[in-house]
């Protein structure tokens, strides 16, 4: 798929190079004669001892100054979801007027920061003009949680998106790719600023059920009353409510959704960041849950299954489109979760075709992550079960 700026395509052969090149060469003039400005490089783990070969053939041959990605087992080309017998997504981008600033880090830097001016020296960034973040990085290296909440704070305010690669899971070896480098821990990201936005869309698969209320007692990641009742009771309560059928669907699929910021007029969709239910014990009362509630903020439960998700990924793209209404998109950078695709949604291509139908013809580059990276309420989490959505588009005017 292609739109005049951006384009992506899959190489699907073997690791001959003189052919690779002739494949990128051949992308690289679909957007001819636009410069290209990204380069975005998703390899299945097949290729791991070609791999820095790939990237310097890869990099020469559709003229990319700045080449980022990483490994997957499963990778997304324009409309397509590649899950089986997998290669190389290549997507490339032109983004005219946008400034650019590649960066590498690594888990010693997390272990070594000392406060926001920290990352800020780092990476020789400040918030200031910055429209986003695209990061990708190891799993099995990197403390994700961790790094995101001081990103958070170095650059409040500041969207990052993209995801944790995937690869060989029995030796816990991933790739991470910078230009014609290939890491094997720690991460890379690319700061963009400019007259091209970042724009982010996350879909966390899920849809709220019963209504919103409130935490009046909790202690750690356990909460114990939800409006001065025992928590496990509401919980009861908010299930038995549901039609027959609704209750079936929601056995098995239930998870919870915190309010990160209190002060909207009303909750909808991405407003809630959605975390497992861990433990719920009808004795104590008490519900463990994969986060850290206090007691004041706004909750609602939340069933995640295939038709939630298909219903929640095709909302939040409604809403993207009529936030930007008269807004070129440029391009885009799909990382969905390994739990999505034909293991949860059974039809193949499910998120790529819906982006591809709410935004395109665009080149959607993009892979199926351990763990996806997006903003909620302004603040940047690690996700699960979430579709991590990238757009490339033309700043506001007047911004």
């Amino acid at each position: 798929m292609k739109n005049g700026f951006s384009t992506a395509g899959l190489w699907a052969g073997n690791a001959d190079l003189r052919e690779i090149a002739a494949w990128a060469k051949a992308l690289r003039q679909e957007i001819r004669p636009a410069a290209v400005d990204l380069g975005l490089i998703f390899i299945s783990p097949r290729f791991f001892e070609a791999a820095q070969d790939i990237l310097r053939c890869v990099r020469s041959s559709a003229e990319i100054p700045i080449l980022l990605g990483c490994s997957s087992n499963s990778l997304i080309v324009g409309q397509e979801e590649i899950e089986e017998g997998s290669g190389i997504s290549l997507g490339l981008y032109s983004l005219p007027g946008a400034a650019l600033s590649a960066v590498r880090f690594t888990q010693s830097q997390v272990e070594e920061w000392n406060g926001a001016g920290y990352w800020r020296m780092e990476t020789g960034m400040s918030p200031e003009k910055m429209t986003g973040w695209l990061a990708f990085a190891d799993p099995f290296s990197l403390d994700a949680e961790r790094w995101l909440k001081q990103w958070d704070d170095a650059f409040a305010g500041i969207p990052i998106l993209g995801g944790m690669a995937s690869g060989d899971y029995a030796a816990r070896k991933t790739h991470v790719y910078f230009n014609e480098q290939v890491h094997e821990d720690g991460g890379v990201a690319l700061a963009l600023s400019g007259a091209v936005a970042l724009a982010g869309i996350i879909s966390q698969g899920c849809t709220p059920i019963g209504e919103t209320w409130t935490i009046t007692k909790a202690e750690s990641n356990v909460i114990l009353e939800i409006a001065n009742r025992p928590a496990y009771q509401v919980l009861v309560e908010t299930v038995s409510a549901l039609p027959s059928a609704e209750q079936a669907r929601t056995r098995g699929n239930l998870f919870i959704g915190l309010v990160m910021d209190e002060y909207r007029d009303e909750f909808q969709r991405g407003d809630f960041l959605i975390r497992n239910i861990l433990e719920a014990d009808a004795e104590t009362g008490a519900i463990a849950i994969g986060a850290l509630p206090r007691p004041g903020q706004t909750m609602q439960f939340q069933r995640r299954d295939a038709e939630a998700s298909s219903e929640d990924m095709t909302v939040l793209l409604r809403r993207a489109q009529n936030e930007l209404a008269g807004r070129r998109v440029l391009g885009g950078c799909l990382c969905s979760c390994n739990g999505r695709g034909r293991r949860l949604f059974g039809p193949i291509h499910h998120d790529a075709s819906q982006v591809q139908q709410a935004f395109g013809p665009m080149g959607l580059a993009g892979f199926f992550c351990n763990g996806e990276i997006g903003p909620v309420s302004g603040h940047n989490f690690l996700h699960g079960y979430t579709a991590s959505l990238a757009l490339f588009v033309e700043e506001a005017p007047g911004k």
